[in-house]
């Protein structure tokens, strides 16, 4: 890596940081939080569905933000977004609001997160083409994910520790302090290089051309198109069990308040993130295909959810989400590797920001579902469920890996399509 593409990672790194740092301050009491607001199970995880909706609803015009006005203008409108948004969702817990107040804010703060999505993957990877970075793009994004692991890890236990000192809403407030530092940083350290804003005075038809521009690149690419039909299972499971973990794991434990708990199951993630990000890279040295960790990660991880039927023991369950988590966290890079070497420079924040939509189209439909089979099953069944719903994942994986793009065995940083 030369001295031009370690700055970029540099700036990456601490952009993922502080980002992750800040968003990672509630992710531990997220449900607690929606729950002591006097929301039903059902309720909350729909809430969580309404942001996942707002991720589809504004994925593919914030794409055009990304690749019309910039990637760095995408995060700084991010930052300010999710800090507004978050600042709302503390004063609904303050006034206990009503649930279709819950469900308008989080739709903002989905659209606060569709900003970074895509936008941030691409300002890296076209800024290591433009630094010459030749190395494997698994290794960075390992990086990424181990650093993201290390923030969310500090943040989701101290926003637990700090609720059960104080009350459920400071994290929130502590959440809305980083961002707004995060955006003084981006300012000065994040601008776009390799990459050139195609602006346009007429955004309806930049919407209409970007979106053309996913289609071709993604769902008429079938190895592209085959991984995001995989990513509504995935990423669906995914965002159940992440927060379903922390009401799940308080009663194994015994006591309902024991928040600091609850940021446990966050932090079991945040450490699975940092163990997967050092594991991506090894485990491309040793298998071919990415397709094969995918496909392997895919099932192994849905195993390990169904088996947790079967436990009722609060430390045992521990070892069983941590080696979820890893096995699920060490084929994250592996996936994003393999479709930025399958997608060109010129709409790469829009497609990458098209599958996000394809995955977050999954969390609106299986939260609320698992959500109701928690209230009707108990938590151990919706997760067991889950895994049976992430399966179907895999045989999506397999068709990509038969169109045998030249992506699914590259070893080094494809040249731009």
């Amino acid at each position: 890596m030369n001295a031009a593409a370690r700055k970029i990672q540099t700036v990456y790194l601490t952009l993922t940081l502080g980002n992750t740092l800040a968003a990672s301050f509630i992710w531990g009491i997220n449900t607690l939080f929606l729950l002591d607001a006097g929301l039903t199970n059902l309720e909350a995880f729909a809430a969580n569905a309404f942001f996942t909706a707002g991720m589809v609803l504004f994925e593919v015009p914030t794409g055009v933000v990304a690749d019309s006005w910039g990637r760095r203008a995408s995060f700084l409108l991010g930052t300010v977004t999710l800090a507004a948004s978050t600042y709302l969702y503390y004063l609904l817990w303050q006034l206990s609001a009503p649930f279709w107040w819950w469900a308008a804010v989080s739709a903002l703060l989905g659209l606060g997160f569709t900003f970074f999505s895509g936008a941030v993957e691409a300002w890296l990877v076209d800024a290591l083409h433009f630094s010459g970075y030749d190395g494997g793009l698994e290794a960075v994004l390992g990086r990424g994910q181990m650093v993201s692991g290390i923030a969310m890890l500090a943040g989701s236990v101290a926003g637990g520790v700090i609720a059960q000192a104080t009350n459920l809403g400071v994290p929130f407030l502590l959440r809305v302090g980083v961002l707004v530092a995060m955006f003084a940083v981006a300012f000065l350290l994040m601008h776009d290089v390799g990459f050139t804003p195609e602006r346009s005075a007429h955004p309806v038809q930049a919407t209409r051309a970007v979106l053309k521009a996913s289609l071709d690149g993604g769902l008429r690419n079938p190895p592209v198109r085959y991984m995001m039909l995989a990513a509504p299972f995935t990423e669906g499971v995914g965002f159940y069990v992440f927060y379903a973990l922390q009401p799940y794991l308080l009663q194994l434990f015994g006591d309902p308040r024991a928040y600091a708990i609850a940021g446990l199951a966050a932090a079991i993630v945040a450490g699975a993130d940092i163990v997967g990000g050092w594991l991506a890279p090894v485990v491309r040295k040793l298998v071919r295909r990415r397709t094969t960790v995918l496909i392997a990660s895919t099932v192994t991880s849905s195993m390990v959810l169904v088996v947790l039927l079967a436990t009722s023991i609060f430390w045992l369950a521990l070892v069983l989400l941590a080696l979820w988590a890893v096995v699920a966290s060490a084929g994250t890079p592996v996936r994003q590797a393999y479709l930025n070497d399958m997608i060109g420079s010129k709409q790469r924040a829009t497609v990458l920001s098209f599958a996000s939509l394809m995955g977050s189209s999954g969390g609106v439909v299986v939260q609320p579902l698992l959500g109701r089979s928690a209230d009707v099953f108990g938590y151990p069944a919706s997760l067991a469920l889950g895994g049976a719903v992430q399966l179907l994942a895999a045989p999506f994986i397999l068709l990509s890996r038969r169109r045998r793009s030249p992506a699914d065995v590259a070893t080094g940083l494809a040249a731009a399509p």
